[in-house]
């Protein structure tokens, strides 16, 4: 479940309902892992980064401005203290499971996913803390037993071992369900503005080659608590389509796409089918219809009749005026050959230093 991947992508999709808010991290340790500091942290806001930390900065830094509004320096001074106090912890784990499993090297993945979900309508809490090991769970913790979870035997002997930790276990329950959703409430106070906004998306129809499926490609959109699907007929279609998942693009919206197969659909019935895009907080959906003109492809465009058009005037002036100058050349290597003052046409001699209209610095570039 855990992979370096998802935390860049920062923690994926969002399949909570549109009144449930949500405060993430997620914390990293890598051994081995080029070009990726050893420990990573950051902080999420119904997936919105707030916060970033990791082994070479040293230092917990805010992503979005409200977060400063939301907080002070002391608070800002804490969480850094925080996260290398988990650098540590996670680094010490690393090595007991390494020396466990009796790894001597290669790369290795240790992540920490913890955090709450509030609902702003119910007032309902929830809690949750994921370990992971090499992109495997590892432990999860169970709030309402006070206990972890060990989802494989290897898992089992720390599983025990954390167990009788009760004063640790009283502490990660007071935190999820009492501390963490009082700060999420304090952050979304603060950056309502920015979280609860609805930004609608850019709707595509893409198509590689005739035979491939039509992709109906949304971005740009925001919150990600969306429903993007294929109709026929107003009915919504299940079989022939492929619904892809929910990703954030590099500006902090998202996108998304769901592919329908259309090698068995005849082209008179394009028209009978539509993609409709919906998202929380806008009552009116988009439809687009399924048309071939509307469809881009990777397919060589046939060349349209203004384009013939305007190839064609342009090869018809460039013959023209190519019969021009050689009518125009012609005469005037007649008139060297006359005597001077017999054509009253002739042109005068060029002054020193002058350049006449065809010398080379005029029609060369």
């Amino acid at each position: 479940m855990f992979t370096v991947l998802s935390l860049l992508l920062l923690a994926g999709a969002h399949s909570a309902t549109a009144r449930t808010h949500s405060l993430k991290f997620f914390n990293t340790g890598s051994s081995q892992v080029q070009n990726f500091p050893e420990f990573v942290s950051v902080g999420l806001v119904d997936e919105v980064q707030i916060d970033y930390y990791d082994s070479n900065t040293m230092k917990v830094e805010p992503k979005q401005d409200w977060m400063l509004k939301a907080t002070d320096s002391q608070y800002w001074e804490s969480q850094t203290q925080i996260a290398l106090g988990h650098q540590q912890s996670i680094k010490n784990d690393m090595e007991n499971l390494k020396e466990r499993f009796n790894q001597t090297g290669g790369v290795h993945i240790y992540q920490l996913m913890f955090g709450c979900e509030w609902d702003d309508e119910t007032g309902e809490v929830k809690g949750f803390r994921q370990h992971g090991y090499d992109g495997e769970d590892f432990l999860s913790l169970d709030l309402e037993t006070e206990t972890w979870i060990a989802p494989t035997p290897k898992s089992f002997i720390t599983k025990l071992k954390w167990d009788q930790d009760k004063a640790e276990l009283a502490y990660l329950k007071y935190y999820h369900l009492q501390e963490c959703p009082s700060f999420l409430k304090k952050f979304m106070e603060h950056g309502r503005s920015s979280l609860l906004r609805a930004e609608l998306p850019r709707i595509s129809l893409l198509q590689k080659s005739p035979s491939s499926p039509v992709s109906c490609h949304a971005t740009g959109f925001f919150p990600d608590r969306v429903k993007l699907f294929w109709r026929k007929d107003g009915e919504e279609l299940h079989e022939d389509v492929d619904l892809g998942e929910v990703l954030p693009n590099h500006d902090e919206t998202f996108q998304m796409s769901a592919d329908l197969k259309v090698s068995s659909i005849p082209p008179e019935d394009w028209r009978r089918y539509d993609c409709v895009f919906q998202i929380s907080g806008v009552k009116e959906g988009i439809v687009t219809k399924l048309d071939k003109d509307s469809v881009e492809s990777n397919r060589e465009k046939p060349t349209d009749v203004t384009t013939i058009i305007i190839i064609t005037a342009v090869v018809a002036l460039a013959v023209v005026s190519a019969v021009i100058g050689l009518m125009v050349y012609r005469r005037k290597k007649a008139q060297c050959t006359s005597p001077a003052g017999t054509d009253p046409g002739a042109s005068q001699p060029l002054r020193s230093g002058e350049q006449g209209s065809n010398s080379p610095s005029e029609t060369s570039s």
